[in-house]
């Protein structure tokens, strides 16, 4: 539902910022604000999309709000550097904050609110004494493996945000594929009244996935990253062809990424709505791949059709 031809006639809650070409959008930081603009909305009958990120916005993540527009006649992006879905020794404290640039690029987007909650917003009661949230099965294995509690953190600040802001819809990237299929699950099993949609993953003109961390990369390792997305694309290239031999296609992988100067964690052949091991008559496959190179801990997959 695109909504446009309503929003034009429904007066918006909003902030005029002081140059002339902004559009219009509110910046909140309080859960009291928010359940102020949502009545608002609710007044009007109107949709809420919801696109949370951690902010360092890149294209991927303008991509999403433009998809999410058309869902909803409301659109609220989060800004949130979540503190636990961080492990211990990962980047919590160096992970780039760029408020106020992220805040430049949204105002030039149809978002009607940018929602910036401090932790005590978030976590009211602190984070040792915060409700978690967790998804079994689903986060054992690749990422969940590999960084412990990650996704317990990610389900745990999503469900709070679903909470703070009460979207019909919430919109996240495929780059992040493990984790949009852990929200999906989380969402279902709840019982959540909203609409989980998966956008594309954005790239660069090289094939490499936008990410905020791909800043980490050093002139060098950024020529050599765009090499994880071609070894899943081979491997989709292998499995459309009639190959079945999953694992010898993932050991290949394994080892051009290892030769390319990566330091492989996992790449993976799996159903693409579970994530279990496919058998040779499983139709849709997702190739998930994450790696080390440098600084920068890199994921990405793809979708085939078999």
């Amino acid at each position: 539902m695109s909504g446009r031809s309503r929003i034009a006639a429904i007066p918006r809650l909003s902030t005029v910022f002081p140059d002339a070409g902004a559009l219009l959008m509110q910046v909140v930081s309080t859960g009291e604000e928010m359940r102020e603009l949502h009545e608002g909305w609710r007044h009007h009958n109107e949709h809420v999309a919801l696109v949370p990120t951690m902010g360092n916005l890149h294209e991927g993540h303008l991509s999403l709000v433009e998809l999410a527009r058309q869902h909803a006649e409301r659109v609220v992006v989060t800004v949130f550097v979540n503190p636990t879905q961080f492990g211990e020794g990962e980047d919590y404290d160096e992970y780039p904050r760029t408020l106020k640039r992220d805040t430049q690029r949204l105002k030039k987007l149809d978002a009607d609110v940018l929602f910036t909650p401090d932790q005590d917003t978030v976590y009211p009661f602190g984070i040792d004494k915060a409700t978690l949230v967790s998804v079994p099965g689903l986060t054992r294995n690749f990422c969940g493996a590999s960084r412990p509690g990650h996704f317990d953190g990610v389900t745990t600040v999503v469900a709070r945000l679903f909470a703070l802001v009460q979207p019909d819809v919430a919109v996240f990237g495929q780059k992040d594929y493990q984790q949009q299929l852990v929200i999906r699950h989380m969402t279902a099993d709840l019982s959540l009244p909203i609409r989980i949609i998966t956008a594309p993953t954005v790239r660069e003109p090289d094939g490499l996935a936008m990410s905020s961390r791909n800043q980490y990369l050093g002139d060098a390792e950024r020529s050599v990253a765009p090499q994880l997305h071609a070894a899943l694309e081979t491997i989709g290239v292998e499995l459309q062809s009639g190959k079945r031999d999953f694992g010898a296609l993932e050991n290949e992988a394994r080892e051009t990424l290892q030769a390319a100067g990566f330091i492989p964690d996992y790449v993976a052949i799996r159903r693409a709505e579970n994530l279990e091991p496919p058998d040779r008559d499983c139709d849709e496959i997702v190739v998930l791949a994450a790696a080390q190179l440098g600084k920068a801990r890199l994921i990405d997959n793809i979708v085939v059709t078999i």
